[in-house]
């Protein structure tokens, strides 16, 4: 299969569900790095390690490498989304599945947003890409369960396993540091602080990114009259567009976020902000490099919940992981079913 720069330009101008799976594709990207990317810097910049705009600005570099480097290394994640689904044969009807998925997506977000929802474009994405394949294939035979499943293991992932470490890893530090003056362990843990917000960043690029490179994948695929990607190579200039564009989105502002997931859940120390920033970055790791997509929003807040139990439970504000858990009810089968129809409608259509 051909997946030239070249080629894939000359296609996205003759072929116009290409371009609008393009487009929708990389406006998703967008939106992803402008409203969860900050999440990975809202530690950092609310214990005062950083200003918010250079906080930002290196966030945004982050996420472009993560993307472009950890796609290079290990693609898991991207295979795991291309095969988790089955459009079926007919490329044609695949492409106008995809499409509808990714328009879906907008139209929950939007719904969403205006009802007081909260969202993940991860758990949308994969939401929307299963009700389009079940539209195409008339049942589950358009799912592929030993993919999908990963994604049940996602779920236990990012609230269970980031928890416990930020527990782990706060706790650690708190016997360590204690008998140290408490000026030389806060200048430290700025230093630390910041490596752990870059780290966070890299890694939600690193899962993210391929999540959304997985999409392109499979139009190119459709295009070419290939009804799956088995055996293709991510070229880099795939990778290179991909994580630019999340890193424009990410330049573009999200202090709102900041505020919101760096102060409003729990009030963190900077020793606190690293072991939550130190937890969330070995959870999306693990998870990357066995091809487990994962919201990297709900492991970050689920580490911040581990750090706040260190001291107490009372200090965690429940109402994140009411969001949480809301997020898992509603997404799935609201922005599922939303799919399923606009597939049914697409393929009238076009």
């Amino acid at each position: 299969m051909d997946f030239s720069l070249t080629l894939f330009l000359q296609e996205v101008v003759s072929n116009p569900i290409l371009a609008i799976t393009v487009l929708l594709t990389l406006g998703v990207i967008f939106v992803n790095g402008w409203t969860d990317a900050p999440n990975s810097i809202a530690t950092c910049v609310t214990t005062r390690c950083m200003n918010a705009r250079p906080a930002i600005i290196m966030s945004a570099i982050f996420n472009f490498l993560g993307v472009l480097i950890m796609t290079h290394l290990n693609a898991s994640v991207a295979s795991t989304i291309s095969n988790m689904v089955d459009f079926g044969a007919n490329t044609h009807i695949a492409l106008v599945a995809l499409c509808a998925a990714l328009f879906s997506i907008v139209v929950y977000s939007v719904g969403a947003s205006i009802f007081g929802i909260p969202t993940s474009e991860s758990h949308s994405l994969i939401a929307g890409l299963t009700g389009a394949a079940l539209a195409t294939q008339g049942g589950l035979d358009g799912v592929n369960m030993n993919e999908w499943v990963k994604v049940l293991y996602g779920l236990v992932l990012s609230l269970a396993i980031g928890f416990a470490l930020g527990w782990g890893i706060c706790k650690g530090l708190t016997l360590l540091c204690r008998n140290i003056d408490r000026r030389r362990a806060n200048g430290f843990f700025t230093g630390a602080q910041i490596f752990g917000a870059a780290a966070m960043s890299f890694m939600h690029g690193a899962q993210d990114g391929q999540k959304f490179i997985g999409v392109l994948l499979l139009g190119v695929a459709f295009c070419n009259g290939q009804p799956d990607v088995s055996g293709a190579v991510i070229p880099v200039w795939l990778m290179v567009l991909c994580s630019t564009v999340m890193g424009i989105g990410t330049s573009v502002g999200g202090e709102k976020i900041i505020k919101s997931v760096g102060m409003d859940m729990v009030k963190l120390e900077k020793y606190q902000g690293f072991s939550a920033d130190l937890a969330g970055a070995i959870c999306i790791l693990m998870s990357t490099v066995f091809g487990i997509p994962v919201s990297t929003t709900h492991t970050k807040t689920s580490a911040i919940m581990g750090v706040g139990a260190v001291k107490r439970l009372s200090a965690i504000n429940f109402t994140v992981v009411r969001d949480m858990v809301l997020t898992w009810i509603f997404t799935f089968p609201g922005c599922g079913l939303i799919s399923f129809i606009m597939a049914k409608v697409f393929l009238m259509v076009f």
